[in-house]
């Protein structure tokens, strides 16, 4: 067709017919060698969104002066009163480049930084998918994808030391506070796991994320207080493990081993005691830091003691509960295909989950939980290793474990005379 057409153009003796069908030749090689897509990728259709008809209709509903939705609706919408979400967005655009608004090549000036977290912060709060909020937000699908990740890797760098931290004195002795309050002094809060459905588990993986939930999930261990702050947080082992399992690779007790974990000292029933306990359902060992429930108890004293403690026990499960009606991303099937941004995702989500409570919590000032605290640095000991194995084995001491029990069946008994 080149050599047809170089004929034509160079023949003086072409006439008018030859160059019109010439013209539609070279209309037609001009149409076929014309890329089918706008951008650079192969097959990609350029979207020509109003970035900032999007960000500006976003400050005009939440962020002007007399916004056109406001608190209550702020709240429901975004899971965080306005000052939290500001705070948080503030202190995530410091700390991440990726959400500072910048001008493309083109000169055009691109997503602000309180859209990208909007969007990724809807995705977290309703668990829907990126593509959805594209005609609220005028935010591309993987703009969206890519601002979730971003959001939650920040939030987990910037805020994770503070709000998922291990108790330090402080801490501790309102955490035992607490818990002489409810009848359980030296309760430190309460141990359980959560299991999130993996929606897009790797077939080759499937046996060992498949447990009785028949189904790939990954497990979350948890201990939470009574306020439902969750303050130990171990989440990535696979769906087929049990509690038991879990809790052995847990670093729940790793600074209590090591010796740089708070003191704990209390009485129950005339007996002292020098190490903090959860309460547990029945999966978890008999360890001296575990109180379990009374099976089939046979007399009103074990029979009260079960009916609280099954009661109490029950906060971890309230604290499961609140952070997925928070974050509908971790009640529903995960969507993403690698475990780090998984982990990234839930790590984050419980964070924002300790700092709304931080955020609306009535307590009096000298309750609120805004003091990290130095750890407690272990004393200097030649036969480190011997205490290190002496205290393991106090911590899985079977005998202890039921002595504390009986004390705590005996003190629960007497509040209830009382």
């Amino acid at each position: 067709m080149d050599s047809l057409l170089l004929r034509l153009l160079e023949d003086d003796s072409s006439s008018d017919e030859d160059y019109d069908v010439a013209a539609i030749m070279l209309a037609d090689l001009a149409k076929n060698e014309q890329p089918n897509h706008g951008g650079s990728v192969q097959g990609h259709k350029v979207v020509r969104r109003n970035k900032q008809k999007g960000d500006a209709k976003l400050f005009d509903d939440y962020f002007a002066e007399e916004p056109v939705f406001g608190p209550v609706t702020f709240r429901r919408r975004f899971r965080m009163s306005k000052k939290l979400f500001l705070r948080i967005a503030g202190a995530v655009e410091a700390h991440c480049p990726y959400f500072q608004q910048r001008r493309n090549a083109a000169g055009d000036l691109g997503h602000s930084a309180l859209k990208k977290i909007t969007a990724a912060l809807r995705m977290l709060a309703y668990g829907v998918p990126a593509d959805s909020l594209d005609e609220a937000l005028y935010i591309a699908e993987s703009t969206i994808i890519e601002s979730l990740r971003e959001f939650v890797k920040a939030v987990v760098e910037v805020f994770g030391e503070q709000y998922l931290r291990a108790p330090n004195e402080e801490d501790t002795s309102r955490l035992m506070q607490m818990g002489a309050t409810r009848g359980f002094p030296g309760m430190l809060g309460c141990i359980d796991c959560m299991h999130w459905q993996w929606k897009n588990c790797p077939t080759a993986w499937h046996g060992q994320f498949t447990g009785h939930f028949h189904d790939p999930t990954i497990i979350l261990e948890a201990v939470a207080s009574r306020d439902l702050w969750i303050w130990h947080a171990y989440f990535g082992m696979p769906g087929s493990h049990n509690d038991i399992n879990v809790l052995h690779r847990s670093p729940l007790f790793a600074r209590l081993a090591a010796g740089k974990a708070p003191p704990v000292n209390f009485q129950v029933n005339g007996h002292d005691y020098t190490m903090g306990y959860y309460l547990a359902d029945g999966i978890y060992p008999s360890w001296s830091t575990f109180v379990k429930t009374v099976r089939n108890p046979s007399s009103n004293k074990t029979a009260h003691f079960a009916k609280v403690q099954e009661a109490e026990r029950k906060n971890v499960e309230r604290a499961f509960g609140v952070l997925q009606s928070r974050f509908a991303i971790v009640r529903g099937p995960a969507r993403f295909w690698d475990q780090t941004t998984l982990w990234h995702i839930m790590t984050a989500c419980v964070i924002m989950h300790n700092m709304i409570i931080e955020d609306e919590r009535d307590q009096p000032e000298d309750f609120v939980y805004d003091h990290v605290g130095t750890p407690v640095e272990p004393e200097q000991d030649e036969d480190r290793i011997y205490n290190f194995l002496e205290m393991h084995r106090k911590i899985e001491d079977p005998v202890a474990h039921s002595q504390l029990r009986d004390d705590l069946v005996e003190h629960l008994w007497q509040l209830h005379g009382q």
